[in-house]
């Protein structure tokens, strides 16, 4: 998406949220060529991700750790209209071409692509699912002043995606089932819509938590953090609706959100400049307290959990029976000794350690983890 706003007056004031996310912080600069990244997945342990409205029927793989593309994909039956986001589920990715700025499309899809082909080539063709919204009426074009733009598409259950507006008229955003099976459909609204106080720009269902994550911006480019739990079936925002604002971030065009497991997640950013501001594209990551609900994803053992490892920023340590924490390098110099369960890995460089974990009837446990 490319943001059309005229920023008169800049606002540095604060404002309020009901919770934080804690650790959100930049990794590393995208390479040039995905400056305008506007979706991502995390698949075969890469970020899978695009470009924006007019950018190449290409997906890229970029290493989370060099900030390296290491392997494209090209959609060879897709053209790229508005890719706006991607999911996936256990045996397809989707592409969503449903950016519609003006409000006139009426071409919007979604391009489903076999894992098999994706791992197996560099040119793959992809099935079609189509739609339009049951409710628009008028196609007149009005550009960046119309509720019938998308930016944010979400695998749910084994036979929906969830799409979400990305309403420039009023902020109130509106989620629509699409089934995944080739086709032509009309979309109809879900009961409860979010106030989002701002737009809505990428999402991703974590089925670890089932919790359901969406990242915006408001006017000014500040951006947020929705988090949807405990919601009715699949009436996505008749739950609890959390928003947590990235505050360790100035002004930023965040795109896309994906989950890597229970607790850690990636958002990209597009290079923007709107005078007198500008900024890079940038992938972002921070760290939630999520357990997860099945044991993917974590080391459970006697009743201990270590998770995630991968880490990135916090390793967080689950059990009663726990009397201490120590971490060493492999040449077994120790580095950490402590009794809290959350230990702060930011300090740490990349690489292997030794986790000791001292049981309170004098046993311990050895684990081995490593540092992204």
């Amino acid at each position: 998406m490319k943001v059309i706003i005229s920023i008169i007056v800049i606002v540095f004031g604060a404002y309020s949220a009901t919770s934080q996310i804690d650790a959100a912080v930049e990794k590393f600069a995208l390479p040039k060529n995905l400056i305008e990244s506007s979706g991502a997945i995390f698949f075969n342990n890469k970020l899978i991700t695009h470009n924006d409205s007019g950018g190449e029927n290409k997906l890229f793989e970029l290493d989370t750790i060099s900030g390296l593309v290491t392997r494209t994909v090209t959609i060879s039956n897709a053209t790229n209209v508005d890719w706006e986001d991607i999911t996936q589920d256990d045996t397809s990715i989707y592409v969503g071409d449903i950016g519609n700025n003006n409000g006139n499309r009426t071409d919007l899809k979604i391009y489903k692509i076999n894992k098999t082909d994706f791992l197996n080539t560099t040119s793959v063709t992809a099935e079609t699912i189509a739609f339009s919204y049951a409710s628009q009426t008028d196609f007149t074009a009005n550009p960046n002043n119309t509720e019938w733009d998308s930016e944010t598409l979400v695998s749910f259950d084994e036979t929906n995606l969830l799409l979400f507006s990305k309403n420039w008229v009023d902020g109130i955003t509106k989620a629509y089932l699409v089934p995944k099976a080739q086709g032509v459909y009309t979309l109809s609204v879900l009961s409860t819509t979010l106030n989002s106080g701002g737009l809505i720009s990428g999402g991703t269902y974590n089925p670890l938590t089932k919790k359901l994550f969406l990242v915006g911006y408001t006017e000014i480019l500040r951006s947020f953090v929705w988090v949807s739990e405990n919601f009715n079936g699949n009436d996505i925002f008749s739950g609890t609706n959390t928003q947590t604002l990235l505050s360790s971030f100035g002004f930023e065009q965040t795109e896309a959100i994906t989950f890597v497991n229970e607790n850690r997640y990636f958002i990209t950013s597009e290079s923007f400049n709107i005078s007198p501001i500008s900024d890079y594209a940038k992938l972002i990551s921070f760290s939630t307290n999520d357990v997860a609900l099945s044991s993917k994803g974590a080391i459970i053992e006697n009743d201990i959990v270590l998770y995630p490892n991968p880490v990135d920023t916090f390793l967080n340590i689950r059990s009663e029976n726990v009397n201490s924490i120590e971490i060493y390098d492999t040449k077994l110099v120790q580095l950490y000794k402590g009794n809290s369960m959350s230990v702060d890995m930011n300090i740490f460089n990349q690489g292997i350690y030794i986790v000791k974990i001292n049981l309170k009837k004098g046993a311990s446990q050895i684990k081995k983890i490593v540092k992204r």
